[in-house]
């Protein structure tokens, strides 16, 4: 009984690792802005239909917030300072890229490769 049992939760943890999302992982791209063009990093990490994770930039790390999946649509928020908030929409464009979108454009993301 306990063989089964332990096949059973092994076989449950393979499924779980090959069901992660592919919004998952580590992504770079760039941003202009008035002050001209700065590296944008981020983390993503999808639970179910939550997506959580950080902006990186030069200036800090900002948290994801409020952030939903729906299959490979996605959104979030990002706050700085306590009184900015910026609302992204995005999409899986390929296993290796994203596109994002804010009031002030597109963005283009690229996975980074370990």
């Amino acid at each position: 009984m306990t063989k089964k049992i332990f096949i059973l939760l092994f076989l449950a943890g393979c499924f779980t690792t090959f069901a992660q999302s592919k919004i998952d992982g580590d992504w770079k791209g760039t941003a202009e802005s008035p002050n001209g063009v700065f590296e944008l990093a981020y983390t993503f990490k999808v639970e179910g239909d939550k997506l959580t994770g950080a902006l990186k930039t030069e200036f800090g790390d900002t948290p994801i917030e409020n952030g939903k999946v729906d299959g490979k649509k996605f959104s979030y928020t990002l706050s700085f300072n306590g009184d900015m908030v910026i609302n992204v929409t995005g999409e899986l464009v390929s296993d290796d890229e994203i596109s994002t979108k804010t009031d002030m454009g597109e963005t283009k993301l690229n996975r980074v490769k370990s």
